[in-house]
C-alpha cells in the first residue's frame, strides 16, 4: 500500500501528546516535515550556508544553485511556461500584498472595484480593504450559500466596467470547498479582468496547471505542502510580473543603485529584495519532489477517501453538525457540538493526544454568515489514515459524554 508506512517518513508524529500516540490533525493550519525536508534543512547549514547570486566562491555558488533548482521543480509542478514566473515570497499572505500594491493598486481610481468572496481567508480580504481605503474603491463580495458554495450567479451580476481585479481562493481554509475556479477566470477573462487565485489550501490536495488553469497570478505558502514556514510562492504570467514596478526595495532586486536613479533587476528577481529565506527555498523544492514521488493524483484520491469516512462517521453522532458540506471538497471537516464551545473541544481531543484547529480560522465572515464564533476543524494529510479518524470519533464522543 502506497500510504501504509508513510508516517514513518514524519518524526513528529512518533511522539506521544498526553500519553497517548499523536494523531495530527491540523494540517488545514500547517503541514508537518517528512525527513527529507528536515534533512534538506540540516544539508544547507552544515555544508552550503551563503548568501546566493553575489558570490564567486564555492558555497555561494552550491547555494544558489539549489536555490535556483527549486525554483525550477516548482515551475514543472505548477506548470508554469518559465521560472521567470515564480517569485519567492515568505508565504501565501506577501503574495497576495504583493499583488495588491504592485499590480492593483496603480490600477485603482475612485469608485473602482475589487471582487472577493464570502469564503476568503483574511490574508486575501484585508490587503484589499487597504488599497480600497487608499484609493476610495469599493470591495464587492461573491455571496455562499448554506453549503458553503459559491452563488456564482451573482459574479455576473456584480462585474461591471468599474471591476478592476478579482481575488479567490482555490479551497477554502475553513469548510474545505473546492470553488469552481476555471468557471470564475473565464468569467474574469471574458470581461478583460486579471485574476489572481490564492492556492495555499489547494497545491497539496490537487494538480496544479497554469497553463490549462490561466490564472493571471496563484499564489501559495510552502508550510502547507510539507515544507518550512516562511517560505511561499507567487506565480504571475511573465508579461503582467515584467509590467510591474517592486513592491520592496533593496539588496537583489537592482541592477544599479546611485542617488540619482535605480535600474531594476529582471524578474524573477526585482521581487526578491533582500537575503531571502533560502534554506526554505530549497526545502520546498525537496518537499513537492517527495509528493511528486507519492504522486498527486493518489494523493487526491487517498485523501478523498478520508475525507468522506470520516465525514460518514461524524453524520453518526447525532450533536455533531458539519459546516460546509459543498459538493466539491478537499481534507478539511468543519464542526460544532451543541452546548460545547469549540475550544472546549479542542481542548479535550489534546488530552486524548489529538491535535485538530479550534476557532475561526481566519475567516471571521464565514462565521458571521452562519451564526457561530467557532468551529473545530480536523484536516487530513497524507500521514493520517482511517484509525486517526477512529480515535477522533472516539475521543468525541468522551467530549459529549464529559459535557452530558
Amino acid at each position: 500500500m502506497l500510504f501504509e508506512n508513510i508516517k514513518d517518513d514524519f518524526p513528529i508524529l512518533e511522539q506521544e501528546i498526553n500519553g497517548k500516540k499523536l494523531v495530527y490533525l491540523d494540517s488545514a493550519a500547517t503541514t508537518q516535515k517528512p525527513t527529507e525536508v528536515i534533512n534538506s534543512l540540516n544539508n544547507y547549514y552544515t555544508n552550503n550556508n551563503s548568501n546566493i547570486h553575489r558570490g564567486v566562491h564555492t558555497l555561494s555558488q552550491r547555494a544558489t544553485k539549489d536555490y535556483e533548482q527549486s525554483r525550477k521543480i516548482i515551475t514543472k509542478f505548477i506548470g508554469a511556461a518559465s521560472s521567470k514566473e515564480i517569485v519567492f515570497v515568505r508565504g501565501a499572505t506577501e503574495a497576495i500584498n504583493l499583488i495588491a500594491n504592485s499590480y492593483v493598486k496603480p490600477l485603482l481610481n475612485k469608485n473602482d472595484e475589487i471582487i472577493i468572496s464570502q469564503m476568503e481567508h483574511h490574508a486575501n480580504i484585508v490587503p484589499w480593504q487597504m488599497i480600497c481605503e487608499e484609493k476610495k474603491a469599493k470591495l464587492r463580495i461573491i455571496p455562499i450559500d448554506n453549503n458553503g458554495e459559491l452563488i456564482l450567479e451573482e459574479l455576473n451580476n456584480l462585474v461591471n466596467a468599474k471591476t478592476k481585479f478579482i481575488s479567490v481562493n482555490h479551497v477554502s481554509n475553513s469548510l474545505g470547498t473546492i470553488n469552481p475556479i476555471d468557471t470564475i477566470i473565464k468569467v474574469a477573462h471574458q470581461n478583460n479582468i486579471r485574476i489572481m487565485i490564492d492556492g495555499a489550501q489547494a497545491v497539496q490536495h490537487l494538480e496544479i496547471d497554469m497553463k490549462k488553469m490561466d490564472a493571471d497570478f496563484y499564489c501559495f505558502s510552502g508550510h502547507k505542502i510539507y515544507a518550512p514556514t516562511g517560505i511561499g510562492v507567487l506565480y504571475g504570467k511573465k508579461e503582467l510580473l515584467e509590467k510591474m514596478q517592486p513592491y520592496q526595495g533593496g539588496g537583489d532586486m537592482i541592477k544599479s543603485v546611485t542617488f540619482e536613479k535605480t535600474i531594476y533587476n529582471d524578474i524573477p528577481n526585482r521581487f526578491e529584495a533582500g537575503t531571502p529565506n533560502i534554506s526554505g527555498a530549497i526545502a520546498l523544492g525537496e518537499a513537492i519532489e517527495y509528493i511528486t514521488q507519492i504522486g498527486i493524483h493518489n494523493i487526491t484520491k487517498y485523501e478523498n477517501d478520508l475525507l468522506n469516512y470520516a465525514t460518514s462517521k461524524l453524520k453518526k453522532i447525532n450533536e455533531i453538525k458539519i459546516i460546509g458540506e459543498a459538493k466539491e471538497k478537499a481534507g478539511v471537516i468543519s464542526f460544532v457540538i451543541d452546548g460545547i464551545h469549540p475550544h472546549d473541544i479542542g481542548t479535550i481531543l489534546d488530552s486524548h493526544g489529538i491535535a485538530i484547529r479550534a476557532g475561526h480560522h481566519c475567516t471571521q465572515p464565514v462565521m458571521d454568515f452562519y451564526n457561530i464564533p467557532a468551529t473545530a476543524r480536523a484536516s487530513f494529510a497524507i500521514y493520517n489514515d482511517k484509525n486517526d479518524i477512529d480515535k477522533l470519533i472516539e475521543a468525541i464522543r468522551k467530549c459529549i459524554e464529559v459535557f452530558s
